[in-house]
């Protein structure tokens, strides 16, 4: 009776292991699709571009020379997450009503990608024209 114990024992760990790792296997490629799927449909978002460019907001305002090290770094990661027109997009309607509340120095705001020695692809301005961004 020992030995049949045992192997009824064995049999019932193997097929809860079994069923672990199966289960294990789907949930890891439930987990990959996901991320696959967010991924290729990931937008920025304001909040993003709000981050990115807060270390800009009191140079922008009242600064002078040229801008911190941190707003130009914030800078450079929006330039680069920035990269569909969906983003370009929700970038400039963030920056627009964002400048719309606080007062920029617009000559910084227009000179900031420059001396931070990038490219951004929407402008800083309250004035800025989001429907022709691309």
């Amino acid at each position: 009776m020992q030995i049949h114990s045992s192997i009824s024992i064995t049999i019932i760990n193997y097929n809860l292991f079994s069923a672990i790792m199966k289960f294990s296997g789907e949930f890891a490629a439930l987990v990959l699709l996901i991320l696959v799927v967010s991924t290729s449909e990931a937008a920025i978002s304001c909040s993003d571009v709000i981050k990115d460019l807060r270390p800009c907001v009191s140079y922008l305002v009242s600064g002078s020379g040229p801008p911190p090290p941190a707003c130009c770094s914030g800078a450079k990661a929006l330039a680069s997450a920035a990269s569909t027109t969906e983003d370009k997009k929700t970038a400039c309607n963030c920056i627009k009503s964002t400048a719309k509340s606080i007062s920029i120095n617009s000559q910084l705001a227009q000179a900031l990608p420059g001396n931070c020695g990038i490219t951004l692809p929407v402008s800083i301005s309250p004035n800025a024209d989001c429907s022709k961004v691309g």
